[in-house]
């Protein structure tokens, strides 16, 4: 193999994406041949020693890609230091090294969610320059009309939203609809969307 950039070859044995591999890097937690690496460095994994926090890094033999339906109160991060669920309690504890989330939802989201130990799907889900839009759907109250619409679901609507609610609206029953909305990263929230969000 030749010589690459280490926060690549850390995100394809799986551990973390790039940008985090970046961050090890500059935070020292990173070694190659036993000497501290850092930001820009190279080296082959087949002729030199990488470690990572004194663990030598191995290429991921097959990799994983989950579908989790991330529940209410759990957060997007492999850790936290306040103690709070994350999406990685919510699997078996024999299934949870290397993987990480792709992307986020809010804790008081809820919905899919990706875990994956391949640190370059990540980079292309998630990475701007790749303009992935995603799409949202959210239960909100009533019916929307486009005058409510415009009153009670923006600005904060029709800044993130590429298609008008009404016009996507679509009728579960006289007291609720379903509301598909595509557009970047953002969070689905009654504070961002309005009043009317039930879910």
């Amino acid at each position: 193999m030749t010589r690459q950039r280490l926060q690549k070859l850390i995100a394809a044995a799986g551990l973390c994406s790039r940008r985090r591999g970046e961050e090890w890097l500059q935070d020292g937690r990173v070694t190659v041949d036993g000497r501290v690496a850092t930001l820009g460095d190279q080296a082959d994994p087949d002729h030199q020693l990488i470690e990572v926090d004194g663990v030598p890094l191995t290429s991921t033999q097959e990799p994983r890609v989950l579908l989790l339906n991330k529940p209410v109160g759990v957060i997007c991060s492999c850790r936290d230091p306040q103690g709070r669920a994350t999406v990685l309690d919510c699997l078996p504890p024999q299934e949870r090294p290397g993987l990480h989330p792709v992307g986020r939802l809010d804790a008081d989201s809820r919905g899919a969610l990706l875990l994956t130990d391949q640190g370059e799907l990540t980079l292309k889900l998630t990475h701007p320059r790749y303009s992935h839009a995603k799409t949202y759907r959210v239960l909100v109250r009533g019916i929307p009309s486009s005058k409510a619409s415009s009153v009670s679901l923006t600005p904060s609507f029709s800044e993130f939203c590429q298609t008008p609610v009404s016009k996507i609206a679509k009728a579960v029953s006289e007291q609720t609809t379903t509301v598909s909305m595509k557009g970047p990263n953002m969070a689905i929230k009654p504070s961002r969307i309005g009043s009317l969000v039930l879910d």
